[in-house]
């Protein structure tokens, strides 16, 4: 119990560390979370302050879920790498030090499941890139590419892994959670597109 402890406490407080709120306070002197569509992320930090430091926000966000994973793994092995992949999302959607305000998780869960299965990971990559390409909504590519991956798991992971399951289905009902207002306006035709400011 004592390393479950640690590899939660670990990856809960690496999720907290925020690119977009520390580069919105470096580059454009804002609190990012005041500004857009108020999510300290990598599409509402790209609305605000443009392509390199989204893509900076996303890189940081992204290698947040490689760091606690490795760092899980080393702990507590395999189950240590999926209790951690959870947790960073967890404290990067709710992290403590902005006061529970953070972002949606989806480049932290690009980054933890890439490190326990990259043939996974990179299936649902490429399916939700396909979405946000083809329709230009971002929301519906990241929450349809983290929806999918209990699915894809299924197919990739063999033998069968209900732990790799269990988990990739709590990873789906965070990112479908944190999108909950997306998916609203994606139903209602008010979701902003990529390249538009957000509503």
């Amino acid at each position: 119990m004592e390393k479950v402890f640690l590899v939660v406490l670990i990856s809960y407080f690496i999720g907290n560390i925020s690119p977009s709120y520390i580069f919105g306070k470096v580059f454009g002197k804002i609190d990012i979370r005041k500004h857009g569509s108020g999510n300290a992320g990598a599409t509402n930090t790209l609305r605000v302050l443009g392509a390199k430091v989204a893509g900076m926000t996303f890189l940081v966000d992204a290698l947040k879920g490689v760091l606690a994973v490795a760092i899980g793994r080393g702990i507590y092995g395999y189950y240590g790498a999926l209790i951690a992949a959870v947790f960073v999302i967890i404290g990067h959607d709710w992290p403590v030090v902005l006061k529970f305000k953070g972002g949606k998780g989806i480049a932290t869960s690009i980054g933890s499941v890439m490190v326990i299965s990259p043939i996974t990971a990179l299936i649902c990559i490429l399916v939700g890139l396909a979405l946000v390409i083809k329709t230009k909504y971002v929301s519906l590519g990241s929450v349809t590419g983290v929806g999918i991956l209990p699915f894809v798991g299924l197919l990739t992971m063999r033998p069968f892994d209900i732990n790799f399951l269990i988990f990739s289905i709590i990873v789906s009902v965070l990112a479908i959670f944190r999108h909950r207002t997306n998916i609203y306006r994606l139903t209602h035709g008010k979701e902003s597109k990529l390249g538009q400011k957000a509503k």
